[in-house]
């Protein structure tokens, strides 16, 4: 396994055809074809599976292309400081559920590295694919909550996928809604206050379980039920229907304006939020630098 066999894969991912990436990379595309396939006898690997279209990646490609950008990552690191090189292409991603604080982390990473060139991903998505994508080295951090009701189901899956869960704040449950919502001159607020009002809650897909609800006391039957596949759209709703969620709080001004409130929900429950990343895998510079933004985000909370 060589450097240039691992920057040839890197380029066909990106470009998505042998050709395409042989024009990049100023060679024939035999000779490519020729050099991911000798990579993959030697790592026992699928990385491609090749069609009329073009490349799609395997699982298994997913994670080695994962491996194979951390490596060159590296590389350039060193290029850096001894050579006085800086051709590199940033790569770092999260999977992350709905947080205005990891949003704010994140931008702060991309001010700091700022470059000519970057590919940065903040993906923002349903829980099991949260663990699924740093299990699988999509993303390198993950960001989501255990609570008394899921801590058990959660904790599993991060153990068997090899993950570790670093606390970042404990906050007990807030209600969103809009701020000329009727109910947004009480200072706190109860289940039955809620009652006659539209629940808005993130669809979590074929892990539709309450285990795996981005909303805290997900159990409780509810007469209106609304799920969304993202944020703008379900603040939209809570202006617009006086709709409500139930999540942390912690809310951005910047981010989400003026419209969307946090008042305390008066229940017995908290909300564990954390970190999850791979037990085997040691942290980017940017993965520690988004550590230290989201502590900078969520240390007085």
């Amino acid at each position: 396994m060589t450097l240039q066999q691992l920057r040839y894969i890197t380029m066909v991912a990106e470009k998505g055809t042998i050709s395409e990436a042989a024009k990049e990379l100023f060679i024939s595309q035999p000779s490519l074809t020729n050099a991911i396939r000798e990579l993959e006898q030697e790592m026992q690997v699928t990385i491609f599976h090749r069609t009329n279209k073009g490349v799609t990646i395997t699982a298994e490609g997913d994670e080695f292309l994962a491996y194979a950008r951390q490596i060159l990552d590296q590389v350039g690191l060193m290029q850096e400081r001894y050579l006085n090189v800086n051709e590199r292409n940033p790569r770092f991603s999260v999977s992350c559920q709905h947080y205005s604080f990891a949003v704010n982390a994140f931008v702060d990473v991309i001010r700091k590295f700022d470059a000519r060139k970057y590919d940065f991903t903040l993906r923002e998505t349903q829980t099991y694919e949260i663990i699924e994508d740093v299990a699988k080295l999509k993303s390198e951090i993950g960001i989501l909550y255990t609570s008394s009701q899921n801590e058990t189901i959660i904790m599993k899956l991060i153990r068997q996928n090899d993950l570790k869960f670093e606390e970042l704040f404990v906050a007990k449950p807030h209600v969103f809604i809009s701020s000329k919502h009727p109910l947004a001159d009480k200072e706190a607020l109860t289940l039955e206050d809620l009652e006659e009002y539209p629940y808005l809650s993130f669809e979590q897909g074929d892990y539709n379980s309450f285990y795996f609800s981005e909303e805290i006391l997900s159990t409780l039957d509810r007469n209106k039920n609304i799920k969304v596949r993202d944020r703008a759209t379900l603040f939209n709703l809570a202006v617009g229907l006086d709709g409500y969620t139930v999540s942390s709080g912690v809310i951005s001004k910047e981010l989400n304006g003026e419209n969307i409130i946090g008042k305390p929900l008066l229940v017995d429950e908290y909300m564990r939020i954390g970190t999850i990343v791979r037990k085997d895998v040691a942290l980017s510079r940017y993965g520690k630098a988004y550590m230290e933004a989201l502590k900078k985000y969520t240390g007085g909370l």
